[in-house]
Formats: C-alpha cells, structure tokens, sequence
C-alpha cells in the first residue's frame, strides 16, 4: 500500500498485470517444455523446479503488490458516498465468490489442461490490464467528493453520469419509477 499515493493505482495496476502475465507465460513455457502435453516430466531437475517455482513467486508477488490490494482499494474510492456500502457489498461477493470458483476448479483444469491453465489465467490478466488501461480512472490524488468530475470528464462512463448543476453524480435512470396506489 505504500506506493498507491506515490505512483497511484493505474500504474499499479497496468505494471503488476505486467509482471502477473509475463510470469504465468514463462510458468506455462518451462512446463509444456518440461512435461509435454502427456504430463510426464522424465527426470526432472531440482533447477528446473527451483525455476518454475521462483517465476510462481514472482506471479504471486505482482499480485500481492498490485490486482490484490488494489481490487479492495479501488472499489472503495469510486463508488459515490450514497451507495458506497451497496457497491462494496457487491464487490465482496463478487470476490468471494469467484475465489471459491477458481479454488474448486484449478485442480481439475490443471490436470486437463496442464500447461494450458496459466495460458488460460494470463489471458485473463491481458483482458483485466487492458480494461485498466482503457476503463478505469486515475483516483491518484482526487477525494471521494471529487469522483463526480472524474467520471464526467470520462470519455466512456461519462454517459453514464448525469450532470447537474449540485456537482453531484447521479447514475442515469433507464428503470422507470414504480407507482403504487
């Protein structure tokens, strides 16, 4: 968390997504080299598995100084004060959830795609970096009060926004009230 104010989140983001897909593609080479498709690796090397599990610590160590502190931060920051709380609800679950998919998948999908699996997740890490890159706002610097003008002056989510002449942010209705009687 020492570098979010100092270097700010995208750039966090953009470099551990980085490091995260460059270390699962060397994990996914050094075992299609070392196990084939047929998943059997001969005699295989104490530096070789030293390899294969330094380039695993440097996938976790992305993650640990980027998309996972970070997926709790930034969510924090860019939900408006009305529906903060909703907004973290719904980013915990969503978490949660998809962690409890990928623990109780990763086995079975190693074991079927062996090599595969870390092409599988870094694609994943390509898709997330760019939508980043492209999506979401620098908050580097800017209050939570000030997160109106940041998402007005978007050149995507600002249609999103409504403005008015408060400063504040409103989400554009496209439900239509309901009246009861």
């Amino acid at each position: 968390m020492y570098g979010v104010d100092r270097w700010g989140r995208r750039t966090l983001f953009l470099v551990g997504g980085v490091q995260m897909i460059i270390s699962q593609i060397v994990v996914a080479a050094a075992i299609w080299a070392k196990f084939g498709t047929d998943g059997s690796p001969g005699d295989l090397p104490q530096w070789y598995a030293i390899l294969v599990v330094f380039f695993l610590c440097i996938y976790i160590a992305g993650f640990a100084w980027s998309w996972g502190p970070l997926g709790w931060l930034v969510p924090s920051e860019i939900f408006p004060s009305e529906i903060r709380s909703a907004g973290q609800s719904v980013t915990v679950s969503c978490n949660m959830f998809f962690t409890f998919v990928v623990a109780q998948c990763f086995l079975t999908m190693l074991c079927h795609m062996k090599f595969g699996l870390f092409i599988f997740f870094a694609a994943f890490v390509v898709a997330m970096t760019i939508f980043v890159y492209f999506m979401l706002p620098e908050t580097k610097g800017i209050s939570i009060d000030e997160m109106g003008s940041v998402w007005r002056s978007h050149s995507y989510w600002s249609r999103f926004v409504e403005h008015n002449d408060d400063n504040d942010v409103e989400m554009d209705q496209q439900i239509p009230p309901v009246h009861t009687h």
